[in-house]
């Protein structure tokens, strides 16, 4: 081990990130590297970059540096998508010897070694090239119960506030046999649930005219060893009656449904250049409560879009109470450069988005116990996960429909499905006995 190169990860941002980087390492490990953890002294950094927020990218130069630190002598990659969208702020950071763009990835070994030997350090592509979807297989995940599946990258809404399909390209789709030999390989290391990721999820299918999601989830269905496919962010406007028929007798899929809101006021989604109404949003929510049983709704929302009133907050406030979402993820609106939003006037005070933002977390935690209170005395199943600290013997995981559970363990071990009785209901998770 001793002589062994040493090569070192830092991931920020989306699941999809998360899959790729895994896929690096696989790379990495089969040139010779030795995989080591992020604070560890290693030969070489790569930090796996985001930018869908100021916060992504404040996050992904604070990385860059704190990896030269760590080792000033280091080959230092930036990767993925503030390399791709902001290639030369990246490359002037101190340390940065290596920028590469998305699609890319494949390649990062050999363009690693590129750098020992005094060649370009920029490898970013436009965004019309980005139009093969990169297959970066992988093995195993490491430290995780569920393994993430990328089948899609890329997105062609261009909402007013995002900058991701610039960062990404357009839709690609991944081969249909390439997600099931994954899902098989999955299956094989003992990976009981998969998480269907992807920039644009529910467009998968859509560049090719070929198969889309719903066929996805029914191909990974017959996978066996696979017992629960996870979906990540869905688009509303994709979930068609059509689809919900789909997938609704399908057993191992779970019922749990990520839809990104971002506004529940319609001027604002308009300004959004989102392609639906809070009316629209209501009826996809309501048909799949009626035709899913124990469905379960997460969602984005986003305060201070430019323009955002008092009168549109509440109004989006109150459309999310209606819709007693299980879990919302706030978030501030950050102008990002090259977007129509970011040119918007009426931008709104950060100290106003901060109050709206405790506001609708605020709201989130009422909801999230009034559906935990709803489940008091159900059973369930959960994936154990990890232990929960400062409790010794408890374990926890997820139900099926993303409530989180925590349970006194015997000999049950991280990966095994378990069935509990969900007793108590307090704080940011349900307790459980184990039946």
């Amino acid at each position: 081990m001793e002589g062994k190169k040493k090569v070192a990860f830092i991931t920020l941002g989306c699941k999809v990130n998360t899959a790729e980087t895994e896929g690096m390492k696989g790379l990495f490990r089969q040139a010779g590297y030795l995989v080591v953890g992020e604070s560890e002294k290693a030969d070489v950094y790569i930090i796996n970059t985001c930018t869908v927020t100021g916060m992504g990218d404040k996050k992904s130069r604070q990385m860059l540096r704190r990896a030269h630190a760590l080792n000033p002598e280091a080959v230092i990659a930036a990767v993925g998508c503030f390399a791709q969208v902001s290639p030369d702020e990246a490359a002037k950071i101190a340390g940065v010897n290596l920028v590469v763009g998305n699609n890319m990835k494949h390649n990062i070994v050999e363009l690693v070694d590129n750098v020992r030997k005094g060649e370009p350090q920029k490898y970013v592509k436009e965004r019309k090239a980005l139009s093969e979807y990169e297959e970066l297989p992988i093995e195993t995940y490491e430290g995780h119960t569920r393994a993430f599946l990328k089948i899609q990258d890329g997105c062609d809404q261009f909402c007013s506030y995002c900058i991701i399909p610039y960062a990404r390209g357009p839709v690609r789709s991944r081969e249909m046999r390439d997600i099931i030999k994954e899902a098989e390989n999955f299956a094989a290391r003992g990976f009981k649930e998969v998480v269907l990721t992807g920039i644009h999820l529910t467009s998968y299918g859509t560049d090719k005219k070929g198969p889309g999601l719903s066929e996805v989830i029914r191909e990974i269905h017959e996978v066996e060893g696979i017992e629960r496919i996870r979906m990540g962010s869905l688009e509303p406007m994709y979930l068609t009656p059509e689809f919900m028929d789909e997938i609704k007798h399908l057993p191992k899929l779970c019922p749990h449904f990520h839809l990104s809101l971002q506004s529940g006021c319609a001027e604002t989604l308009k300004r959004m250049n989102r392609k639906y109404t809070p009316d629209d949003f209501r009826g996809i929510v309501m048909a799949l409560k009626e035709k899913i049983p124990d469905a379960t709704i997460t969602t984005d929302v986003m305060t201070g879009f430019p323009g955002e009133t008092d009168e549109e907050f509440q109004e989006s406030y109150r459309f999310c109470e209606e819709m007693g979402f299980l879990w919302i993820h706030v978030f501030k609106y950050s102008p990002r450069k090259g977007t129509p939003a970011a040119r918007f006037k009426d931008q709104v005070d950060m100290a106003i988005k901060e109050q709206r933002s405790k506001n609708l977390i605020k709201l989130a935690e009422t909801m999230r116990q009034n559906i935990f209170e709803h489940y008091l005395g159900r059973q369930m199943s959960i994936i154990l996960e990890q232990p929960v600290h400062g409790r010794p013997g408890y374990m926890e995981g997820l139900t099926s429909n993303y409530i989180p559970a925590a349970v006194m363990v015997q000999s049950e071990k991280s990966g095994e499905i378990i069935n509990v009785k969900l007793i108590e209901a307090e704080g940011g998770r349900m307790g459980g006995i184990i039946l």
